[in-house]
Protein backbone atom coordinates (compact mmCIF):
# COMPACT_ATOMS: atom_id res chain seq x y z
CA UNK A 1 0.00 0.00 0.00
CA UNK A 2 1.39 3.41 -1.00
CA UNK A 3 0.34 7.02 -0.47
CA UNK A 4 -0.91 8.31 -3.80
CA UNK A 5 -2.43 11.70 -2.93
CA UNK A 6 -2.59 14.19 -0.04
CA UNK A 7 -5.25 16.91 0.13
CA UNK A 8 -6.12 19.55 2.71
CA UNK A 9 -9.39 21.36 3.38
CA UNK A 10 -9.92 24.58 5.29
CA UNK A 11 -12.95 24.67 7.59
CA UNK A 12 -14.13 27.49 9.85
CA UNK A 13 -15.40 26.44 13.27
CA UNK A 14 -17.53 29.06 15.09
CA UNK A 15 -18.15 28.66 18.83
CA UNK A 16 -21.44 28.08 20.62
CA UNK A 17 -20.33 30.61 23.25
CA UNK A 18 -19.22 32.99 20.43
CA UNK A 19 -15.87 33.81 22.11
CA UNK A 20 -13.19 31.84 23.93
CA UNK A 21 -10.98 33.94 26.23
CA UNK A 22 -7.86 33.09 28.19
CA UNK A 23 -4.76 34.72 29.70
CA UNK A 24 -3.27 38.00 28.57
CA UNK A 25 -6.45 39.21 26.90
CA UNK A 26 -6.17 36.58 24.16
CA UNK A 27 -9.39 35.41 22.55
CA UNK A 28 -10.75 33.53 19.55
CA UNK A 29 -14.18 33.81 17.93
CA UNK A 30 -13.59 31.55 14.92
CA UNK A 31 -11.25 28.57 14.65
CA UNK A 32 -9.41 27.95 11.38
CA UNK A 33 -9.06 24.18 11.05
CA UNK A 34 -7.27 22.09 8.43
CA UNK A 35 -8.55 18.61 7.61
CA UNK A 36 -6.03 16.37 5.86
CA UNK A 37 -7.01 13.57 3.48
CA UNK A 38 -4.46 10.85 2.68
CA UNK A 39 -5.35 8.54 -0.22
CA UNK A 40 -3.65 5.26 -1.15
CA UNK A 41 -3.27 3.13 -4.24
CA UNK A 42 -5.25 0.43 -2.43
CA UNK A 43 -8.37 2.58 -2.24
CA UNK A 44 -8.10 3.16 1.54
CA UNK A 45 -8.37 6.80 2.62
CA UNK A 46 -7.60 8.31 6.03
CA UNK A 47 -8.31 11.68 7.63
CA UNK A 48 -6.61 13.87 10.20
CA UNK A 49 -7.15 17.37 11.58
CA UNK A 50 -4.96 20.20 12.86
CA UNK A 51 -6.47 23.31 14.48
CA UNK A 52 -4.05 25.71 16.23
CA UNK A 53 -5.43 27.92 18.98
CA UNK A 54 -4.50 31.07 17.07
CA UNK A 55 -0.93 32.17 16.19
CA UNK A 56 -0.41 33.72 19.64
CA UNK A 57 -0.74 30.54 21.73
CA UNK A 58 1.92 28.07 20.54
CA UNK A 59 4.47 28.24 17.68
CA UNK A 60 1.77 27.15 15.24
CA UNK A 61 -0.72 28.91 12.98
CA UNK A 62 -3.46 27.76 10.65
CA UNK A 63 -1.97 28.83 7.33
CA UNK A 64 1.31 27.31 8.45
CA UNK A 65 -0.33 23.88 8.38
CA UNK A 66 -1.25 24.29 4.73
CA UNK A 67 2.09 25.84 3.74
CA UNK A 68 3.94 23.06 5.55
CA UNK A 69 1.91 20.38 3.80
CA UNK A 70 2.87 21.82 0.41
CA UNK A 71 6.52 21.48 1.42
CA UNK A 72 6.25 18.10 3.14
CA UNK A 73 3.67 16.27 1.05
CA UNK A 74 5.73 15.46 -2.06
CA UNK A 75 8.27 13.58 0.11
CA UNK A 76 5.55 11.19 1.30
CA UNK A 77 4.12 10.07 -2.03
CA UNK A 78 4.90 6.39 -2.49
CA UNK A 79 5.44 5.76 1.24
CA UNK A 80 3.52 3.02 3.04
CA UNK A 81 1.14 4.85 5.43
CA UNK A 82 0.96 1.82 7.73
CA UNK A 83 4.66 2.03 8.60
CA UNK A 84 4.14 4.82 11.12
CA UNK A 85 7.62 4.93 12.67
CA UNK A 86 9.29 4.97 9.27
CA UNK A 87 6.83 7.56 8.00
CA UNK A 88 7.61 9.86 10.93
CA UNK A 89 11.34 9.53 10.29
CA UNK A 90 10.71 10.50 6.68
CA UNK A 91 8.70 13.55 7.77
CA UNK A 92 11.34 14.64 10.28
CA UNK A 93 14.08 14.33 7.67
CA UNK A 94 12.10 16.27 5.05
CA UNK A 95 10.95 19.09 7.36
CA UNK A 96 12.88 20.03 10.49
CA UNK A 97 10.63 20.99 13.38
CA UNK A 98 7.06 22.15 12.77
CA UNK A 99 5.49 19.10 14.47
CA UNK A 100 1.98 20.50 14.09
CA UNK A 101 2.31 20.32 10.30
CA UNK A 102 3.03 16.58 10.53
CA UNK A 103 0.29 15.78 13.03
CA UNK A 104 -2.65 15.61 10.61
CA UNK A 105 -0.79 13.30 8.24
CA UNK A 106 0.19 11.00 11.10
CA UNK A 107 -3.41 10.85 12.36
CA UNK A 108 -4.70 10.11 8.86
CA UNK A 109 -2.20 7.27 8.50
CA UNK A 110 -3.36 5.77 11.81
CA UNK A 111 -6.87 5.94 10.35
CA UNK A 112 -5.62 4.02 7.31
CA UNK A 113 -3.79 1.47 9.47
CA UNK A 114 -6.94 0.84 11.52
CA UNK A 115 -9.09 0.41 8.45
CA UNK A 116 -6.54 -1.93 6.89
CA UNK A 117 -6.36 -4.04 10.05
CA UNK A 118 -10.12 -3.92 10.62
CA UNK A 119 -9.53 -2.48 14.10
CA UNK A 120 -10.33 0.81 15.89
CA UNK A 121 -7.30 3.02 16.39
CA UNK A 122 -7.56 2.77 20.21
CA UNK A 123 -6.99 -0.99 20.02
CA UNK A 124 -3.86 -0.42 17.94
CA UNK A 125 -2.66 2.24 20.40
CA UNK A 126 -2.66 -0.26 23.26
CA UNK A 127 -6.19 -1.54 23.82
CA UNK A 128 -9.56 -0.18 24.85
CA UNK A 129 -9.95 0.57 28.56
CA UNK A 130 -13.40 1.02 30.12
CA UNK A 131 -16.53 1.97 28.21
CA UNK A 132 -15.85 5.71 28.04
CA UNK A 133 -13.56 8.46 29.33
CA UNK A 134 -14.15 11.56 31.53
CA UNK A 135 -14.22 15.00 29.95
CA UNK A 136 -13.16 18.37 31.29
CA UNK A 137 -14.87 21.61 30.36
CA UNK A 138 -12.81 24.72 29.77
CA UNK A 139 -14.43 27.79 31.34
CA UNK A 140 -13.66 30.86 29.25
CA UNK A 141 -12.27 33.83 31.19
CA UNK A 142 -14.97 36.13 32.53
CA UNK A 143 -16.12 37.78 35.73
CA UNK A 144 -16.02 35.45 38.77
CA UNK A 145 -19.80 35.10 39.13
CA UNK A 146 -20.25 34.38 35.41
CA UNK A 147 -17.60 31.66 35.48
CA UNK A 148 -19.19 30.08 38.55
CA UNK A 149 -22.57 30.13 36.79
CA UNK A 150 -21.09 28.35 33.76
CA UNK A 151 -19.64 25.65 35.98
CA UNK A 152 -23.08 25.03 37.49
CA UNK A 153 -24.56 24.81 34.01
CA UNK A 154 -21.94 22.42 32.66
CA UNK A 155 -22.19 20.21 35.74
CA UNK A 156 -25.86 19.81 34.91
CA UNK A 157 -24.70 18.43 31.54
CA UNK A 158 -22.57 15.82 33.32
CA UNK A 159 -19.12 17.42 33.51
CA UNK A 160 -17.21 16.94 36.76
CA UNK A 161 -13.85 18.37 35.72
CA UNK A 162 -13.48 22.10 35.12
CA UNK A 163 -10.50 23.97 33.66
CA UNK A 164 -10.85 27.55 34.82
CA UNK A 165 -9.17 30.08 32.52
CA UNK A 166 -7.25 32.48 34.73
CA UNK A 167 -3.90 34.21 34.11
CA UNK A 168 -5.21 37.76 34.41
CA UNK A 169 -5.28 40.29 37.23
CA UNK A 170 -4.20 38.40 40.38
CA UNK A 171 -6.97 39.77 42.59
CA UNK A 172 -9.62 38.91 40.01
CA UNK A 173 -8.12 35.46 39.52
CA UNK A 174 -8.24 34.79 43.25
CA UNK A 175 -11.90 35.80 43.20
CA UNK A 176 -12.53 33.55 40.18
CA UNK A 177 -11.06 30.52 41.91
CA UNK A 178 -12.96 31.25 45.14
CA UNK A 179 -16.27 31.81 43.34
CA UNK A 180 -16.05 28.57 41.37
CA UNK A 181 -14.82 26.55 44.35
CA UNK A 182 -17.90 27.70 46.28
CA UNK A 183 -20.24 25.96 43.81
CA UNK A 184 -18.32 22.69 43.48
CA UNK A 185 -19.65 19.41 44.77
CA UNK A 186 -17.94 16.30 46.07
CA UNK A 187 -16.22 14.53 43.18
CA UNK A 188 -15.66 17.67 41.12
CA UNK A 189 -12.13 18.62 40.11
CA UNK A 190 -11.04 22.21 39.61
CA UNK A 191 -7.99 23.30 37.62
CA UNK A 192 -6.85 26.94 37.59
CA UNK A 193 -5.16 27.19 34.20
CA UNK A 194 -3.13 30.38 33.80
CA UNK A 195 -1.83 29.46 30.31
CA UNK A 196 1.54 31.10 31.15
CA UNK A 197 -0.23 34.34 32.11
CA UNK A 198 1.21 35.05 35.58
CA UNK A 199 4.56 36.51 36.55
CA UNK A 200 6.31 34.28 39.08
CA UNK A 201 5.63 36.41 42.16
CA UNK A 202 1.96 36.75 41.18
CA UNK A 203 1.61 33.00 40.83
CA UNK A 204 3.10 32.39 44.27
CA UNK A 205 0.82 35.00 45.81
CA UNK A 206 -2.29 33.54 44.17
CA UNK A 207 -1.40 30.00 45.19
CA UNK A 208 -0.98 31.13 48.80
CA UNK A 209 -4.25 33.06 48.71
CA UNK A 210 -6.17 29.93 47.69
CA UNK A 211 -4.12 27.49 49.79
CA UNK A 212 -7.24 26.17 51.54
CA UNK A 213 -9.05 25.42 48.25
CA UNK A 214 -8.85 22.04 46.52
CA UNK A 215 -7.51 23.25 43.18
CA UNK A 216 -4.83 22.21 40.69
CA UNK A 217 -2.47 24.95 39.49
CA UNK A 218 -1.72 24.67 35.76
CA UNK A 219 1.13 26.28 33.81
CA UNK A 220 1.26 29.52 35.85
CA UNK A 221 4.25 31.09 34.08
CA UNK A 222 5.91 31.27 30.69
CA UNK A 223 9.11 29.34 31.32
CA UNK A 224 9.77 25.93 32.80
CA UNK A 225 12.12 27.44 35.39
CA UNK A 226 9.50 29.93 36.60
CA UNK A 227 6.88 27.18 36.85
CA UNK A 228 9.30 25.00 38.81
CA UNK A 229 9.98 27.86 41.25
CA UNK A 230 6.23 28.26 41.85
CA UNK A 231 5.77 24.50 42.16
CA UNK A 232 8.34 24.42 44.97
CA UNK A 233 6.40 27.04 46.94
CA UNK A 234 2.88 25.61 46.79
CA UNK A 235 1.28 22.45 48.19
CA UNK A 236 -1.29 22.36 45.38
CA UNK A 237 -1.14 19.58 42.79
CA UNK A 238 0.65 20.98 39.76
CA UNK A 239 0.05 20.66 36.03
CA UNK A 240 2.44 21.47 33.18
CA UNK A 241 1.21 22.09 29.64
CA UNK A 242 2.77 24.63 27.28
CA UNK A 243 6.35 23.73 28.23
CA UNK A 244 5.87 20.03 27.45
CA UNK A 245 6.87 19.54 23.82
CA UNK A 246 8.99 16.38 23.84
CA UNK A 247 10.41 13.45 25.75
CA UNK A 248 13.46 15.41 26.95
CA UNK A 249 11.42 17.93 28.93
CA UNK A 250 9.19 15.15 30.29
CA UNK A 251 12.24 13.37 31.67
CA UNK A 252 13.60 16.62 33.09
CA UNK A 253 10.27 17.45 34.73
CA UNK A 254 10.08 14.01 36.31
CA UNK A 255 13.61 14.34 37.69
CA UNK A 256 12.79 17.81 39.08
CA UNK A 257 9.43 16.66 40.53
CA UNK A 258 8.02 19.57 38.55
CA UNK A 259 4.47 18.26 38.07
CA UNK A 260 1.81 15.83 39.18
CA UNK A 261 -0.17 15.95 35.93
CA UNK A 262 0.89 16.79 32.39
CA UNK A 263 -1.16 17.90 29.39
CA UNK A 264 -0.18 16.20 26.14
CA UNK A 265 -1.42 17.87 22.97
CA UNK A 266 -1.35 15.70 19.86
CA UNK A 267 -0.42 18.39 17.31
CA UNK A 268 2.20 19.98 19.58
CA UNK A 269 4.03 16.65 19.74
CA UNK A 270 3.57 15.84 16.05
CA UNK A 271 0.75 13.31 15.91
CA UNK A 272 -0.53 10.15 17.55
CA UNK A 273 2.72 8.23 17.04
CA UNK A 274 4.82 10.60 19.13
CA UNK A 275 2.06 11.38 21.61
CA UNK A 276 1.65 7.66 22.29
CA UNK A 277 5.38 7.49 22.98
CA UNK A 278 5.08 10.38 25.46
CA UNK A 279 1.93 8.84 26.95
CA UNK A 280 3.64 5.50 27.55
CA UNK A 281 6.66 7.25 29.10
CA UNK A 282 4.34 9.09 31.50
CA UNK A 283 2.70 5.81 32.49
CA UNK A 284 6.09 4.27 33.22
CA UNK A 285 6.98 7.32 35.36
CA UNK A 286 3.65 7.34 37.22
CA UNK A 287 2.49 10.71 35.84
CA UNK A 288 -1.22 11.25 35.13
CA UNK A 289 -2.23 13.02 31.93
CA UNK A 290 -4.82 15.15 30.25
CA UNK A 291 -4.85 13.95 26.64
CA UNK A 292 -6.07 16.49 24.12
CA UNK A 293 -5.01 18.83 21.31
CA UNK A 294 -4.85 22.58 20.79
CA UNK A 295 -8.38 22.61 19.32
CA UNK A 296 -10.42 21.03 16.54
CA UNK A 297 -13.73 19.57 15.45
CA UNK A 298 -15.05 16.06 14.87
CA UNK A 299 -11.90 14.46 13.45
CA UNK A 300 -9.55 15.92 16.08
CA UNK A 301 -12.00 14.82 18.77
CA UNK A 302 -12.04 11.30 17.33
CA UNK A 303 -8.23 11.11 17.49
CA UNK A 304 -8.26 12.40 21.08
CA UNK A 305 -10.90 9.85 22.07
CA UNK A 306 -8.90 6.92 20.69
CA UNK A 307 -5.74 8.05 22.48
CA UNK A 308 -7.60 8.62 25.75
CA UNK A 309 -9.50 5.33 25.63
CA UNK A 310 -6.27 3.38 25.11
CA UNK A 311 -4.81 4.87 28.32
CA UNK A 312 -5.13 3.08 31.70
CA UNK A 313 -7.86 4.97 33.62
CA UNK A 314 -5.69 5.61 36.67
CA UNK A 315 -3.32 7.66 34.46
CA UNK A 316 -6.02 9.50 32.53
CA UNK A 317 -6.68 12.69 34.46
CA UNK A 318 -9.03 14.00 31.80
CA UNK A 319 -9.64 14.57 28.11
CA UNK A 320 -11.89 16.82 26.05
CA UNK A 321 -14.59 16.90 23.38
CA UNK A 322 -13.75 19.93 21.26
CA UNK A 323 -16.52 19.14 18.80
CA UNK A 324 -19.09 20.06 21.45
CA UNK A 325 -17.69 23.62 21.64
CA UNK A 326 -18.20 24.41 17.96
CA UNK A 327 -21.30 24.84 15.82
CA UNK A 328 -20.11 23.03 12.67
CA UNK A 329 -19.95 19.24 12.31
CA UNK A 330 -17.32 18.08 9.82
CA UNK A 331 -17.77 14.28 10.04
CA UNK A 332 -20.25 11.57 10.88
CA UNK A 333 -19.36 8.96 13.49
CA UNK A 334 -17.37 11.28 15.76
CA UNK A 335 -17.59 10.82 19.55
CA UNK A 336 -20.45 12.62 21.23
CA UNK A 337 -20.65 13.75 24.83
CA UNK A 338 -22.95 11.71 27.06
CA UNK A 339 -23.23 12.84 30.68
CA UNK A 340 -19.78 14.42 30.74
CA UNK A 341 -18.03 11.47 29.08
CA UNK A 342 -17.27 10.22 25.57
CA UNK A 343 -16.28 6.96 23.89
CA UNK A 344 -14.10 6.20 20.89
CA UNK A 345 -15.78 4.60 17.91
CA UNK A 346 -15.73 0.81 17.58
CA UNK A 347 -15.52 1.03 13.78
CA UNK A 348 -12.16 0.40 12.07
CA UNK A 349 -9.74 3.33 12.01
CA UNK A 350 -10.95 6.58 13.56
CA UNK A 351 -14.52 5.60 12.71
CA UNK A 352 -15.40 8.93 11.08
CA UNK A 353 -16.79 9.77 7.65
CA UNK A 354 -16.15 13.41 6.62
CA UNK A 355 -19.02 15.56 5.43
CA UNK A 356 -17.62 16.55 2.05
CA UNK A 357 -20.34 19.16 1.58
CA UNK A 358 -18.93 20.92 4.65
CA UNK A 359 -15.29 20.47 3.66
CA UNK A 360 -15.82 21.89 0.18
CA UNK A 361 -12.98 22.04 -2.33
CA UNK A 362 -9.41 21.23 -1.21
CA UNK A 363 -7.00 24.12 -0.73
CA UNK A 364 -3.93 21.88 -1.02
CA UNK A 365 -3.55 18.99 -3.49
CA UNK A 366 -0.39 16.88 -3.75
CA UNK A 367 -0.10 13.92 -6.10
Amino acid sequence: MKISKISAYRVELPLHETTYKWSGGKSVTLFDSTIIRVETDAGVTGYGEVCPLGPFYLPAYAEGVRAGLRELGPHLLGADPRELAKLNRTMDAALKGHPYVKSGIDIACWDILGQSAGMPVCELLGGRYAEDVPLYRAISQDLPAAMASRVVGYRAEGYRRFQLKVGGDPDVDIARIQAVAAVLQTGDRLVADANTGWVQHEAVRIARAVRDIDVYIEQPCLTYEECLAVRRQTPHPFVLDENIDGLDVLLRAKADLAMDVVNLKISKLGGLTKTRQARDLCISMGIAMTLEDSWGGDIATAAIAHLAQSTPPEFLFSTTDFNSYVTVSTAEGAPQRVNGRMAASRAPGLGVVPRMDVLGAPVVMIG
